[in-house]
């Protein structure tokens, strides 16, 4: 009989928002794949959790995949971790899970914070219907390509880094025009805040002012073309 893969959201700032059920989950299983085994060890430390750790990111999801998949198929059981937030959302466990579906492993999820859902939600922009787009590309043709969802009307979340945040805005200012946008950071910790504004103004602060820590970007989308 196969082992289970769990996919355990973790917290993405304070420790406080990790469910109980994920604390067992990982106090249960024979072995955690972590994004960083450094990190994930700080947590385990934290809830007195004791149990082996594998790293599995982006530049060894190929090899150790497959050797979390043979562990997988023998019978353990595995809880994949990211460094924080859900995992296999724009993250490298997105593969172990497809490849788990491939092979008939079971895969259950253990819910946990999410940051786009977590943005979206105080954005103070339309939650009905949205499209999650991850980071952008550094590359400028795939970038350009990347901002071509100019006619998309739903509200759009993006992933940034701080130090590329001032260019990130003026393309999308040069490609969008003027847009609402919620520019929420640091989800959950102490420093936490959403800023409501335009594009416009969102560059000039930036440059001015840049802001810090982990920000994701919620994004109005194209009005409706006119009868």
């Amino acid at each position: 009989m196969t082992g289970t893969l769990y996919v355990v959201g973790t917290p993405i700032g304070n420790l406080s928002d990790f469910s109980p059920r994920a604390i067992e989950t990982l106090a249960t299983v024979d072995f955690i794949a972590a994004e960083d085994t450094r990190v994930t060890l700080k947590l385990l430390n934290h809830f007195g959790v004791k149990k082996p750790l594998v790293s599995y990111f982006e530049h060894n999801k190929r090899d150790h995949g497959e050797k979390i998949l043979a562990r997988l198929e023998a019978g353990e059981s595995c809880a994949l971790v990211s460094d924080a937030g859900m995992p296999a959302i724009s993250d490298p466990g997105e593969l172990l899970v497809a490849q788990c579906a491939e092979r008939g492993i079971p895969v259950l999820v253990v819910p946990g914070p999410s940051a786009v859902v977590s943005a979206l939600a105080i954005s103070g922009l339309p939650t009905g219907r949205f499209t999650f787009e991850g980071f952008l590309s550094v590359n400028k043709k795939s970038r350009r390509d990347h901002l071509e969802v100019k006619t998309e009307r739903r509200t759009m979340v993006f992933y940034e880094a701080p130090h590329k945040l001032y260019a990130t805005l003026r393309d999308m200012l040069d490609v969008w025009g003027d847009r609402r946008i919620a520019i929420v950071r640091e989800l959950t910790k102490i420093h936490e805040e959403v800023v409501r504004t335009t594009l416009a103004k969102a560059v000039k602060r930036s440059k001015d002012d840049p802001f810090k820590g982990e920000i994701v970007l919620v994004i109005e989308g194209a009005s409706a073309p006119e009868a």
